[in-house]
């Protein structure tokens, strides 16, 4: 369950560390973001020389979520952190490796390129 000022750990190499959620994409008045929602994030850590710099503003897709979620074969699935990977304008991760578990929900939201660089999909 990610809201307004949550901050979120970065999944990708992009060269982001933090993000700080600041919007969640889906109607003026959404609250909450789940597993496959995208958020709207500014930068609070980056590593140095990296393309993303501390304060840039960036759309991000969530990957996991420390709220457990239900599925419709009746199971839960809940993440030890919550965790994003930053996207492109045009969808696409700009990151080239997916570090830890992604959730399976992003097939179902055509985020395949995310979900074939993850080391493993639960």
């Amino acid at each position: 369950m990610i809201q307004l000022r949550t901050i979120l750990n970065v999944a990708d190499n992009s060269g982001a560390r933090k993000l700080q959620c600041f919007h969640v994409m889906g109607g003026s008045y959404r609250r909450y973001a789940f597993l496959g929602d995208t958020v709207v994030c500014s930068v609070r850590e980056a590593t140095p020389h990296a393309a993303i710099k501390k304060g840039e503003v960036v759309k991000a897709v969530v990957v996991r979520v420390r709220k457990e979620s239900r599925r419709k074969d009746g199971s839960h699935i809940r993440f030890d952190d919550n965790a994003v990977c930053v996207l492109d304008e045009n969808g696409d991760p700009r990151g080239t490796r997916v570090f830890g578990p992604v959730a399976r929900e992003l097939r179902a939201r055509n985020y395949l390129k995310i979900v074939s660089l993850a080391p493993e999909v639960i």
